[in-house]
């Protein structure tokens, strides 16, 4: 079977699969189509993604902002702001949109075609944004708010259960200093259904494998494998004075209990 034409964007069966995953169903479906259509693709303002991207991301923010108040209530601000920017950020985003499978419904120009714009994450991420923000429009807060949380909720769960911040920041600023190198990532597996995928990360500094870890996500799965790596360059290092403090020290109280 031949690839299906994206020159005029999903088909209605393609975007019901879509709001399928959403769990929201459009009334309006010019607004769905319109927050696909990348400024590449058709850069007349209204016509195109990037207002509704704007609006996604505030929806989005406030949201997340609210499911971490609420699961996590005993938690500091620091540790809320650093959880909600884990969270939302463009490759956070851009795993969701791969998640949705935004990338082959997404409207583009010839050019960004051929330079591989759908893998894009700065791309997907936007679109990503512009889907939820449509959703608001479509739907109001209530609604898009619930698509919101059926997307976040289990992240937001898994996230703060890696008490002490951002594990793979922490460990890219380590390696640099200690090797000059910067940590790769690896996706080793990825099982379980759409719904509830569970993926398998390692993590290797110069060739050599220091963490694994497993999550609901590829952020999720990669900073459990940051966590482990920077525990065992600490463990290595125990007696010296090369690392400074423990792998969980972030300069916080202790993370909050679980609600």
């Amino acid at each position: 079977m031949s690839a299906p034409d994206r020159s005029d964007g999903a088909s209605g069966l393609e975007y019901a699969e879509l709001e399928e995953r959403l769990r929201f169903r459009f009334r309006d479906r010019v607004l769905l189509r319109t927050a696909l259509t990348h400024r590449s693709h058709t850069p007349q303002a209204g016509l195109q993604n990037e207002t509704l991207e704007f609006l996604g991301d505030a929806v989005i923010g406030l949201v997340v902002a609210e499911l971490l108040v609420r699961r996590w209530p005993g938690a500091t601000e620091g540790q809320l702001s650093r959880r909600r920017a884990a969270l939302v950020n463009a490759e956070t985003l851009a795993t969701k949109a791969g998640d949705l499978e935004l990338g082959p419904r997404i409207l583009l120009g010839r050019g960004e075609e051929k330079t591989g714009g759908r893998e894009k994450r700065s791309i997907l991420a936007g679109a990503f944004e512009a889907v939820l923000g449509a959703a608001f429009l479509d739907g109001g807060f209530d609604a898009a708010r619930a698509a919101v949380a059926h997307l976040f909720e289990r992240d937001v769960d898994a996230e703060l259960g890696l008490d002490g911040g951002e594990y793979k920041t922490r460990l890219q600023e380590l390696t640099q200093r200690l090797f000059r190198a910067a940590p790769e990532y690896t996706i080793r597996n990825v099982s379980g259904p759409d719904h509830a995928r569970d993926f398998a990360s390692e993590v290797s500094i110069q060739g050599r494998v220091l963490g694994s870890g497993s999550g609901q996500s590829k952020k999720v799965a990669e900073q459990a494998a940051a966590r482990e790596a920077l525990t065992a360059l600490h463990t290595e290092a125990q007696g010296t004075d090369a690392l400074g403090g423990g792998a969980d020290g972030d300069g916080d109280s202790e993370g909050p209990e679980r609600a």
